[in-house]
């Protein structure tokens, strides 16, 4: 009787692999859509599956590229797993990159990860073409205290406060964006702090001026290409 019921369990997992598979990847892929909402006619949470991966083969260039910023071929931005790369040495990394291509423009959705205060955090960082001025961002974590530093996702109002913000200064220098304890000071490079959840936020900060760099080579390439072409 032990035989047959592994087997029949065997079998059940095998047969639901690529139904889970397929599930786990629409659920990143709107957990992603969140980041640009502004830029889509419903909330990503409301999106059908056919209606994420609609959107993502007609308007999602996905695109992977190494610590210097070049362009990966024959892989795929969903196909990264930022914890794993982070246990890379840096020069063996790898990151993803999702071109949203909309009527307003393209923009550029960078993936972050970091530390809260108990586990990881992570987040999709969109990024109009001037490659400063944020168009959304959503964030998730693995354990932050409900109410609190969980906060960061269960909240859309300090999401929604990096709309706008810049990631560089006027003269290029870069800068990030930093969530400030006691409430932001600095219009466009600075959003409010959650009460109660500083571990948590200055880790959002550290997550974001670490992870963004990240991105600085292939800005680089990409704003010299377009400077060229034109």
């Amino acid at each position: 009787m032990t035989t047959v019921v592994a087997l029949v369990l065997a079998l059940l997992a095998t047969g639901l692999k690529d139904i889970h598979e397929r599930n786990e990847a629409i659920y990143n892929k709107k957990a992603l859509l969140t980041a640009i909402e502004s830029y889509l006619e419903n909330p990503a949470k409301d999106l059908e599956d056919e209606e994420v991966i609609n959107i993502f083969d007609q308007q999602v260039q996905q695109i992977v590229i190494d610590h210097q910023g070049n362009q990966i071929e024959g892989v795929l931005a969903e196909d990264i797993e930022l914890a794993k790369e982070k246990d890379k040495p840096e020069a063996e990394r790898q990151y993803p990159v999702y071109v949203f291509n909309s009527p307003k423009g393209k923009v550029y959705i960078f993936s972050v990860r970091g530390s809260g205060l108990w586990d990881a955090i992570w987040g999709s960082i969109a990024i109009e073409d001037d490659f400063s001025t944020i168009a959304g961002a959503a964030f998730d974590h693995a354990g932050e205290t409900p109410g609190l530093g969980a906060e960061i996702k269960d909240n859309p109002s300090f999401s929604a406060q990096f709309v706008g913000k810049k990631i560089y200064e006027d003269d290029g220098e870069y800068v990030s964006v930093t969530v400030r304890k006691g409430g932001a000071k600095d219009p466009e490079h600075e959003v409010d702090g959650i009460s109660g959840a500083t571990v948590t936020g200055d880790g959002v900060s550290k997550m974001l001026y670490s992870g963004l760099k990240n991105y600085e080579p292939y800005i680089e390439s990409v704003q010299s290409s377009n400077k060229t072409s034109n």
